[in-house]
């Protein structure tokens, strides 16, 4: 008789409460691109999460000091790419600090106006890829026929539909085209009409609410402690808004039509409402915009500006209330064509930190709920 050997494997007591590290990403669907998130779980539940940045870095606060300030808005308009218009918002508005310029209006109520549309097409994105993440497939379809309806107008004026490169320092580009206004009107009418498809696809719809409603909730105190800004602190009750409190470009004079959309909840679901309603309320600023712009008499839309433009000597910091947050660019000019140094603060990268305060204590089913409410673009943390 063949000798046999016996082995006891024990399935419970030390084996129940061995942590397991899991990676999530830097390839996964619901990271919006190589974001990796390192977790300790103890079964379902997540114990600890670190989120591993880098993988997207290019070097871009670096290339800023061997570009001109022409140059630089190249650069600039592509860290988050949803936000391009915001993006190189910024850069012009801190050079035009430095220099001391001052814009024509037509080029003010512009960018005010562009820069919500741009708002309002990030925020749709979000409004369609949240919804695809926890497995409702149809609203991404109707963000995307809306979004391609902006992104015409976008395209027309700019020639670009993600990257408009429009910007330039003193101004824009070029005037807007003949009959543009009437086209925009129409773009931003149409859109509104049809933006209560996400109040009943999405909000009415109870699985996502089973979803989202108390999942990831961010305290206040969380918010202040991470520098989070945007929607997200908003949706926790932190009632800042740059364009309310720090008015900048054409906001000054919009505050009756300004809203600034605040939730105490903190959780998924108030942070995708305050999305929702923030892209209302652009869809309300725009049409505005073009009000005040049919208002204004002809005139330039840029200042002349000399053929190698310098900076005078000093620094400054220009921050702009962006779609996912606030956006600041710190500049350092020696009186060179070339910054000698531009710091770039993005909204995303100081609002990913909060996962390792929001994710403790969560199961593993809810980590893809709570990471895609914080609306994140993986270029914006990296840089």
């Amino acid at each position: 008789m063949t000798p046999t050997t016996e082995t006891m494997v024990g399935i419970g007591g030390a084996a129940e409460s061995t942590d397991m590290v899991l990676n999530i990403g830097p390839q996964h669907p619901s990271t919006h691109g190589v974001l990796r998130l390192k977790l300790v779980l103890d079964g379902e539940r997540i114990q600890h999460a670190e989120p591993v940045i880098g993988y997207m870095h290019r070097g871009a606060e670096k290339l800023f000091e061997a570009r001109d300030y022409r140059q630089i808005i190249m650069l600039a308009n592509r860290h988050d790419w949803l936000s391009a218009f915001s993006n190189e918002l910024g850069v012009v508005l801190g050079v035009e600090r430095m220099l001391g310029m001052e814009v024509p209006p037509r080029a003010v109520w512009t960018r005010t106006l562009l820069a919500e549309l741009n708002r309002v097409l990030n925020h749709l994105m979000f409004l369609g890829s949240y919804p695809l993440e926890l497995g409702g497939i149809t609203p991404i379809f109707y963000a995307f026929t809306e979004r391609e309806e902006l992104q015409h107008v976008m395209e027309e004026v700019s020639g670009g539909r993600m990257h408009y490169m429009f910007n330039r320092v003193g101004g824009l580009k070029e005037d807007l085209p003949a009959g543009w206004a009437t086209r925009a009107r129409e773009a931003v009418s149409g859109v509104r009409s049809r933006m209560d498809r996400f109040d009943g696809l999405v909000l009415g719809n109870e699985i996502f609410r089973g979803r989202t409603r108390g999942v990831g909730v961010l305290s206040p105190e969380a918010v202040h402690a991470y520098g989070v800004s945007g929607p997200i602190a908003r949706a926790s009750g932190v009632d800042f808004d740059l364009r309310r409190d720090e008015p900048y470009l054409a906001y000054g004079e919009l505050q009756d039509t300004l809203k600034v959309v605040t939730r105490q909840e903190g959780d998924c679901l108030a942070r995708f409402e305050c999305l929702l309603e923030q892209t209302h309320n652009a869809l309300d600023l725009a049409e505005a915009c073009l009000d005040r712009l049919a208002e204004l008499p002809p005139g330039p839309i840029n200042q002349r500006l000399p053929k190698v433009l310098k900076a005078p000597e000093g620094h400054t910091y220009a921050w702009t209330e962006n779609p996912l947050g606030i956006n600041g660019y710190y500049l350092v000019s020696k009186g060179e064509k070339t910054p000698y140094r531009l710091k770039l603060r993005s909204a995303s990268y100081n609002n990913i930190q909060a996962l390792t305060e929001l994710l403790p204590g969560t199961l593993v089913a809810d980590m893809v709920a709570i990471l895609g409410s914080l609306f994140f673009v993986v270029g914006d943390i990296d840089k």
